[in-house]
C-alpha cells in the first residue's frame, strides 16, 4: 500500500453477486436468481408476487422497449417457449386457464407476466392459492409475495418437472 492512500474494506448491507442481467427489467424481476429457465432469447423467472400459483415472468434479454423492436430470431423462439411453459405448467399445477400479459407500464424492457388460471383453489407447500379474479383477468393486487424459501422452493419444484418444447 502506497503510504498516504487508505484503502476503505468497510461494507453496509447484504453482499449480493453482481447481476448478470441484460437488461433493467430483467434485473428487476431478480434474473438470474429467480430463474427457472433460460432459453436464447427469453428467460422465465418466478414471479416473486404469485398472483396465482405458478406465476412467472417472461423476459427478453434484449434492450428491447416495444415489440417490434425484437430481434425476428426471438419471435420464433417464442413459440418454442410458450410451448414449454404450458406444458411445465399444466403438468406441474393442472392450470385451466393462461394468460399473458404484455403491461410494459413501469418496466421497460419486452417482458409478459404470465398466469395460470384455475376454476379451484390450488396449494404448494400448505399455501392455499385461490385466483380472486377467475373466470375474468387476473387480480394483480391478490395472491402472496413469496419469501427466499418458499421462492426456492417453488422454482426447485418446477425446475424438477420442467418440460421441452
Amino acid at each position: 500500500m502506497t503510504q498516504g492512500h487508505e484503502i476503505n474494506l468497510s461494507f453496509e448491507g447484504e453482499w449480493m453477486p453482481p447481476s448478470t442481467a441484460n437488461n433493467p427489467t430483467q434485473q428487476r424481476f431478480e434474473y438470474p436468481g429467480l430463474l427457472v429457465k433460460d432459453f436464447e432469447h427469453w428467460s422465465v423467472t418466478l414471479r416473486r408476487h404469485q398472483v396465482t400459483l405458478g406465476a412467472l415472468v417472461l423476459l427478453a434479454k434484449s434492450n428491447a422497449t416495444t415489440w417490434p423492436e425484437l430481434d425476428r430470431t426471438a419471435f420464433t423462439e417464442l413459440k418454442d417457449v410458450t410451448v414449454s411453459i404450458e406444458r411445465s405448467l399444466s403438468a406441474l399445477f393442472g392450470y385451466d386457464k393462461i394468460n399473458y400479459l404484455m403491461l410494459m407500464m413501469v418496466d421497460p424492457n419486452v417482458h409478459f407476466h404470465v398466469f395460470p388460471r384455475y376454476q379451484r383453489t390450488v396449494a404448494f407447500a400448505g399455501i392455499d392459492f385461490a385466483d380472486a379474479g377467475w373466470p375474468k383477468a387476473p387480480d394483480l393486487a391478490s395472491g402472496p409475495t413469496l419469501d427466499d424459501d418458499m421462492a426456492m422452493r417453488l422454482i426447485a419444484h418446477m425446475k424438477s418437472d420442467w418440460r421441452g418444447a
